[in-house]
């Protein structure tokens, strides 16, 4: 009896012994491998993705990166405070630009100039208003979010406006008796236009939130100019002084306000690399 319980034991021991090898050779379940091993099922699909400690910890979230598009208003300062310190001048200008593209801006000045012209033998004023219309080339590779400007742009101008001959004198080529005394005139010419190119340089920087500062130098050439008879248009609205001919120069100093209003996202080479606009 004593044998037979020894051997029954024995037989136990061998079949505990297999059953606990066979369950560490069985192969686990996929999922099991997946965890032990750092691989993922790809939703049930037979390929997998092997992600290592590594990669996963290495990972960044990098953010997206926008551009804002947007309307810019301003007034140009010059026009606006040359009236404190010359009493012959009143005048105003407002500036506007869209953004279209990353570089390119619909760029147009509204305004309207009284000016009162004394020469040596001419005292006459002029009064009007003027549009320019055309682009802005954005020139400035800008880093990051800024929103700076260097820029190089054309205008198409258009003015209308009248002139007053105040007083005049004629011209003595024998002053021996002296110089000869103004002529009061007070005729007005109305009516009057003239069209003409303009060439800017410019400059726009961010000074606050939205807020810009900028300046611009400005060449001109007359394309036509409607002149009053026995008279000439010595000063034309938005165009300045002609008494060099067809060509003009000007500028502005402006202050800005930029209104957003959408946003762009940046291509992934372009947020790499600075965010240029």
């Amino acid at each position: 009896m004593k044998h037979t319980l020894k051997s029954i034991f024995s037989i136990c021991l061998i079949l505990s012994l297999f059953f606990a090898n066979a369950q560490e050779t069985t192969p686990k379940k996929e999922s099991d491998v997946s965890k032990t091993a750092g691989v993922i099922p790809d939703n049930g699909n037979s390929k997998m993705v092997k992600l290592t400690a590594a990669k996963m910890t290495d990972s960044v979230i990098v953010p997206v990166k926008t551009n804002r598009y947007g309307l810019r208003v301003g007034v140009d300062l010059f026009k606006l405070t040359r009236a404190l310190y010359d009493k012959d001048y009143k005048g105003i200008e407002f500036t506007g630009d869209y953004r279209l593209t990353k570089k390119y801006y619909l760029a147009a000045e509204l305004g309207n100039e009284n000016k009162t012209t004394d020469d040596e033998r001419l005292n006459f004023t002029t009064k009007g208003s003027y549009l320019k219309a055309g682009f802005d080339y954005n020139a400035y590779e800008n880093w990051l979010d800024m929103e700076n400007i260097i820029s190089i742009g054309l205008r198409y101008g258009f003015s209308t406006f009248s002139q007053e001959l105040n007083n005049y004198k004629i011209y003595n080529s024998n002053p021996y008796f002296g110089e000869t005394a103004a002529i009061v005139s007070g005729e007005k010419f109305n009516g009057l236009s003239a069209h003409w190119l303009e060439v800017v340089a410019g400059v726009k920087a961010k000074v606050f939130n939205n807020v810009f500062m900028g300046f611009s130098l400005r060449l001109n050439t007359l394309i036509s100019n409607k002149k009053p008879d026995n008279f000439d248009n010595l000063y034309i609205p938005g165009f300045n002084r002609t008494y060099n001919g067809s060509f003009g120069v000007g500028f502005n100093y402006t202050v800005s306000y930029f209104i957003p209003i959408y946003k762009k996202k940046l291509k992934p080479e372009e947020a790499t690399t600075g965010n240029k606009k």
